[in-house]
């Protein structure tokens, strides 16, 4: 049995970043490579008003001026000069050239009309300073600038930012590969189905897949495998003609007869890197490299202990696959202290929440067991406490960890 931070070394010399590939973005995909900007945004001076544009100078205009409506620029109409006055103008038109400013239509009396009944002579009721409601070309984002760095997994926002500027592809390491593969004979996938009498429904399955999802991975094959070698053997193929870069398995891993995948993977020709792990939940879990360079994660069965395998073994490994540093945790005060029995770093099910004051505090959830399921539907983080540590006082700091590692705290107010 190792300690974490021997295992986590382990996992991070074997986890290579994948080959950089262009592609077209897409949400949940990892930059590999900063994007650079190749034109401003916005790409011309335009308004932010409707109203009218106006040649003010460095003076501005006082309330009261009159001027004559010149012409007309509607949002989607080309650039065009402007030979002095007033020019009526949408939100978001291109300004013509010539003028610097606008007066939103609502600071403005329409003095005259023309014989379609646009404005022909507006007088000011509000003064003008100079640059008034103009978004300046480059003003979000300059030509050349690097406006995405390395290491920037892209979302909604990322996705709008690389559509304005015009960005039909990106250099992202490849997605890594993943193969789920759950054991056990009493699993059944089927929530329709009745249980039969030992049997209990596959948990970790559904649970797993999403998380691996929501790590960056793409789970391309998933399984439920029976207490059996020659079938591990044959989704252990599915897995390789599958291309799979990663595989993780659920059960098996401990003392019992049932026990097989150690065995077979040893005739597969795996190198085992470690077995058993000094934390809690999850002790039993399993680490190896498959012969073509894959990497194999065997976690116990529990939920509990798969949830902790994933989070804090897989994880990192498909971070570093992906091309991202070592994750950092958040520092928080541990309300209500914590009484630590065992010499094992311990991964609980914890809440993150403000206090009156506004200020973040965690607190560890009844309901620790790693048969337990309810309380991980109610955590919103992990709470760690090193092996070395005793028992923690009330306000003592503990580390702090989103559900996932590309995800953040979802907080709702005191807990």
């Amino acid at each position: 049995m190792i300690g974490y931070d021997e295992a986590l070394a382990l996992i991070q010399r074997e986890a290579k970043p994948l080959p950089v590939v262009p592609r077209t973005p897409m949400a949940g995909q990892v930059l590999a490579e900063a994007v650079h900007s190749g034109e401003d945004l916005p790409p011309f001076d335009n308004s932010a008003m409707d109203g009218f544009a106006l040649r003010v100078g460095d003076a501005g205009a006082i309330a009261g001026t009159e001027f004559e409506v010149l012409g007309a620029q509607a949002a989607g109409d080309a650039q065009t000069a402007a030979q002095g006055g007033a020019w009526e103008i949408m939100t978001g038109a291109r300004i013509p050239d010539g003028l610097d400013a606008v007066i939103p239509v609502e600071q403005v009396e329409v003095l005259a009309r023309d014989g379609d009944g646009k404005p022909a002579r507006i007088r000011l009721q509000a003064d003008v300073p100079p640059g008034q409601h103009v978004r300046r070309h480059g003003e979000d984002v300059r030509k050349g600038d690097r406006f995405l760095a390395a290491g920037t997994r892209l979302d909604a926002p990322q996705l709008m930012l690389l559509a304005a500027l015009g960005v039909p592809l990106v250099d992202v390491h490849a997605t890594p590969r993943v193969a789920l593969l759950n054991t056990g004979r009493e699993l059944v996938d089927d929530p329709a189905q009745a249980l039969g009498s030992g049997e209990i429904r596959n948990s970790n399955g559904p649970y797993l897949a999403r998380r691996i999802e929501q790590a960056g991975g793409d789970v391309v094959l998933r399984q439920t495998v029976s207490d059996d070698a020659e079938a591990f053997f044959i989704a252990m193929e599915q897995a390789r003609s599958a291309g799979v870069e990663l595989v993780l398995s659920t059960g098996a891993v401990s003392m019992g007869r049932y026990d097989f995948i150690p065995d077979a993977l040893r005739k597969l020709g795996a190198t085992l890197h470690f077995h058993k792990v000094a934390i809690r939940p999850g002790k039993p879990l399993l680490f190896a490299t498959l012969p073509n360079g894959a990497l194999f994660f065997g976690l116990p069965g529990n939920p509990a202990s798969s949830a902790v395998g994933l989070r804090f073994f897989v994880e990192p490994a498909l971070r570093a696959m992906l091309g991202l540093a070592p994750e950092r945790p958040l520092r928080l005060p541990l309300l209500g202290g914590y009484r630590k029995r065992h010499a094992l770093r311990f991964h609980l099910k914890g809440h993150v929440a403000l206090d009156g004051d506004g200020r973040l505090q965690a607190r560890v959830l009844p309901g620790q067991e790693s048969f337990r399921i309810a309380p991980l539907a109610h955590s919103n983080a992990w709470i760690v406490i090193d092996a070395a540590a005793g028992d923690l006082e009330d306000g003592a700091l503990v580390d702090v960890y989103p559900p996932g590692h590309l995800l953040g705290l979802q907080l709702q107010g005191q807990g």
